[in-house]
């Protein structure tokens, strides 16, 4: 990691060694993921057989936001957990493509509309002890409508609430997924700190 990349408290801190991979066995591979598995070393000087899930896609997802405050959110069964999920627009961007290419094809597959305005939220880390897994979000306003164009595994339902709405569903646990969580966060403090356009951050923040 660079000193670009660390937060500002992590500057001149002694770090330990580093993982040392000592070799790769491929245990399972699909057109979404590869698991592998590793001898490794510990920091700590001990060895270790670590086993990782490393995806073939950029997880990417956005949360589009109307002039009113509301924002859009998707409904589908997932198949892991099985259960109803309420999220954001989101969805892979294979390794070779621009994730910001992928996103802008998923707000409109998923939520059929296009934004002329974005605004990176977030890049984020998913289970880093398990995955080498990266997503990326991102806000967008001045929303029209596309045409949509859903995976045939999906049935998508869409839905426009007030932001403030998100906050207290995930607040009260009904809205779960990491990357609606995250990135609603995020989209609040931007709001509060003067990182949206001002007309906008009003209408989020609305009855807060």
């Amino acid at each position: 990691m660079n000193d670009a990349n660390e937060p500002k408290w992590a500057a001149g801190l002694a770090k330990p060694p580093a993982w040392r991979n000592d070799g790769e066995e491929t245990l399972f591979e699909s057109p979404w993921l590869r698991l592998t598995r590793h001898p490794a070393t510990a920091p700590t000087g001990a060895a270790a057989d670590y086993v990782v899930m490393r995806p073939k896609n950029v997880g990417t997802g956005v949360l589009p936001i109307h002039e009113d405050g509301t924002v859009v959110l998707v409904g589908q069964q997932r198949f892991a957990l099985a259960n109803y999920s309420w999220e954001m627009p989101e969805g892979g961007a294979p390794l070779g493509e621009d994730p910001f290419d992928g996103v802008r094809r998923e707000l409109a597959e998923e939520a059929g509309l296009k934004a002329e305005h974005w605004r990176p939220a977030l890049t984020m880390e998913l289970s880093n002890s398990i995955t080498d897994e990266i997503a990326m979000t991102w806000l967008a306003w001045g929303l029209s409508p596309a045409p949509t164009a859903p995976d045939p595994t999906e049935v998508i339902a869409v839905a426009r609430v007030p932001f403030v709405d998100l906050l207290a569903e995930i607040g009260r646990g009904t809205v779960r997924d990491a990357m609606t969580v995250a990135t609603a966060y995020k989209a609040y403090h931007m709001a509060v700190t003067g990182e949206l356009p001002e007309a906008l951050a009003r209408a989020l923040l609305g009855r807060l």
